[in-house]
Formats: structure tokens, C-alpha cells, sequence
């Protein structure tokens, strides 16, 4: 089967899996990060003489929050959902193991993921991935996904300590916890670039949320 081909059944399995979720992982979190993944792979292609499989990158992309840890899945429930899919499109082995493999290593995971990605590939949809994560899109989904899993917004009286990293349980908490992390995490030099504003969008956000809070403006 052709390539292109392969990529629309694609598009339309993971749209009619995710289409309508409301945590934030929805199809148009997908289509973000398709988009952005291919920017970085074409500014970066350059740097890597062309050597960077854009089929990967983009099945990697499109497939990297099917069956997620976040609602009960495990690895190997990731690796049966996606290997039976792109096996029934006639995918090379090698191309599905690489494809398993950004999936099952992408997730941030609480900050204990501690896997670094082994393939440029991997580190392109990860990096697309952070950055719908961040900036005013990321401060979005951060409560979005606070909604869904009923956390209250803000509570002074949990002991946040915004130098503090370890986990709270309100929403604002998370960007202390992983968002304004990520920045400096990103695996790509384009990665990294794009960033820089979405970094200083949550930062200002919270400066603001923060004096807005106590009164101040």
C-alpha cells in the first residue's frame, strides 16, 4: 500500500478513536502535532543531511496517544493496538517497531520518565508533542485536563510551593510540576526556538494569575 494512502487510513482510525475527548488529547491535539512535527523535520532535515524518515515521523505523530497510560493502558496494550493496525496496512516490521517504540517512550509521565529518545525521529514527534503542551494552547489543555480529572484550579492552602516540584493536586501546581520544565527539554535546536514564546506566554499567564489571586491587580 502506498505510503500516502497508508497515512489518510491513519488520519481516520485515530480521528474516530480520539475525535470529541475531552481531556485535552483530542484529534486536534493529534493534527497539532502532525503539523508541528513536520516544521521541525523540515528545518532540521538539513542538520541530519536529509537522513530523517518522515513516514515515521509522521505514523509516530499521528499514532502517539492511542491507548495512553493516562486512562489505564499499559505498553503492551499500546504495542498490540498499533502493531494489529499497521500490520493490517501491510507496514515493514521495522517501520512498526520504530513507530511502538516513539509511542511508548514519548510521555512525560510525571517527570519519571526518565528514557531519552535514540532516534531523531522520536525526539521530532516528542518535541511536537511538548510543544502543544506549552504556551497559550498548553495553558488550555492544562485545564482542560484539570476539569476532567476534577482538580480544584488553585489551592494556596495545599502548600504549593512553586519551587517545590513534587506533585499537588490542583491545576496551576502542573506547570511547576512539568510545563515549565519543558522547555529546557526539548531535544531539537527548531524544538527548542519555537519554545522560547510559548515558555514566556505561561510565565507572564502566571505572574498574572498570581497577582490577579491575591488582589494585586
Amino acid at each position: 500500500m502506498k505510503r500516502k494512502l497508508i497515512i489518510e487510513k491513519t488520519k481516520k482510525f485515530v480521528k474516530a478513536k480520539l475525535e470529541g475527548e475531552g481531556s485535552g488529547h483530542d484529534w486536534w491535539h493529534i493534527v497539532r502535532v502532525y503539523n508541528n512535527a513536520l516544521d521541525i523535520t523540515k528545518k532540521e532535515r538539513s542538520l541530519y543531511k536529509g537522513n530523517i524518515d518522515i513516514f515515521v515521523v509522521e505514523l509516530g505523530a499521528l499514532l502517539h496517544d492511542i491507548a495512553d497510560h493516562k486512562f489505564g493502558y499499559s505498553d503492551e496494550d499500546r504495542k498490540n493496538i498499533i502493531s494489529n493496525f499497521l500490520l493490517e496496512l501491510e507496514v515493514q516490521k521495522k517501520i512498526i517497531d520504530h513507530v511502538v517504540y516513539i509511542a511508548n517512550n514519548i510521555s512525560f509521565k510525571g517527570g519519571k520518565n526518565k528514557h531519552e529518545m535514540e532516534t531523531i525521529e522520536g525526539e521530532i514527534v516528542q518535541d511536537a508533542d511538548r510543544l502543544d503542551a506549552i504556551g497559550a494552547i498548553g495553558i488550555g489543555r492544562t485545564f482542560a485536563y484539570g476539569g476532567y480529572k476534577k482538580r480544584v484550579m488553585y489551592d494556596p492552602d495545599s502548600g504549593v510551593d512553586t519551587n517545590n516540584r513534587e506533585a499537588k493536586e490542583d491545576t496551576i501546581s502542573h506547570f511547576y510540576e512539568k510545563l515549565l520544565l519543558l522547555k529546557g527539554k526539548m531535544n531539537t535546536k527548531t524544538g527548542y526556538e519555537k519554545a522560547q514564546n510559548r515558555h514566556r506566554v505561561m510565565e507572564e499567564f502566571l505572574e498574572n494569575f498570581h497577582s490577579e489571586w491575591n488582589g494585586e491587580k
